[in-house]
């Protein structure tokens, strides 16, 4: 068993504010895989833990055939009622329901990590792409490079810890864990780097709804309901209130991009 039946509840909890507040976090990356990409209506596109689509309706939009796989029936909900051209399905990263070499592009963005064994989801990637095709993974940066980890080391603290190895936000990020499993999954490293970000939500209220959307916080509330875990959420942003109300974390997502 993969990494499907635990993670696609938990990140399907708040399906809405996920696909209006937390996807467009990842804006940068999506950005920078797009850009180095130069899709065009030839290519064929497969989208890992796609989530509610964001991503997957940015490349549709280039005349790229993109198909948006993930785990949570309530984000594939979502994304299929974003004005998009492209197909989006359910189903398990490490075991995904397409024939070898199918696609030139795979991407991934902050999916891999969640994998119940990286190993496995990267060489599923592996057999899915044509000889040639592109893998872009986009990961946390280091901890100390994202000031978003403190909200999560809050949510953390309501959870047992984790044991080695487990799945997890940053679970790819350090000692260049991601590049050595794409090395060792005879994948060619061609381009890779860490990217600012900041994420800028207008209000309080609206950061809550977002940083309570994602996976670590849906299994935090199950354990210690909802009012522990927004008032614990709640003091962990005070520091990134500014005085114009927004609250502000600068971050970097790293971007990893290689060939079959």
């Amino acid at each position: 068993m993969g990494s499907a039946a635990i993670q696609g509840p938990l990140w399907g909890k708040q399906s809405k504010d996920w696909a209006t507040i937390q996807e467009q976090t990842g804006n940068a990356g999506y950005v920078h895989a797009l850009i180095f990409l130069n899709l065009n209506p030839a290519d064929k596109l497969l989208d890992v833990g796609c989530g509610s689509g964001l991503f997957s309706s940015l490349a549709s939009a280039t005349g790229a055939y993109v198909t948006g796989i993930d785990a949570s029936e309530a984000l594939i909900t979502e994304a299929r009622q974003r004005n998009t051209t492209a197909n989006f399905t359910t189903g398990e990263m490490e075991e995904l329901p397409f024939a070898d070499d199918t696609f030139d592009v795979v991407c991934g963005f902050n999916s891999f990590q969640y994998a119940a064994n990286t190993p496995n989801a990267l060489a599923q990637a592996h057999r899915v792409l044509k000889p040639g095709g592109k893998l872009v993974v986009m990961i946390w940066g280091n901890k100390d490079d994202c000031e978003a980890a403190t909200y999560l080391k809050a949510v953390g603290s309501l959870l047992p810890p984790p044991p080695p190895g487990a799945p997890g936000p940053f679970a790819l990020s350090e000692n260049q864990l991601l590049e050595t499993i794409l090395t060792q999954a005879d994948f060619k490293i061609i381009d890779n780097r860490d990217l600012d970000t900041t994420w800028d939500y207008p209000d309080t209220n609206t950061a809550l709804r977002g940083l309570l959307a994602v996976g670590p916080a849906a299994k935090a509330i199950e354990m210690n309901g909802f009012e522990k875990v927004h008032d614990t959420v709640l003091q962990a942003v005070q520091p990134y209130i500014q005085s114009t109300g927004h609250v502000v974390y600068k971050n970097k997502f790293r971007v990893v991009i290689s060939e079959k």
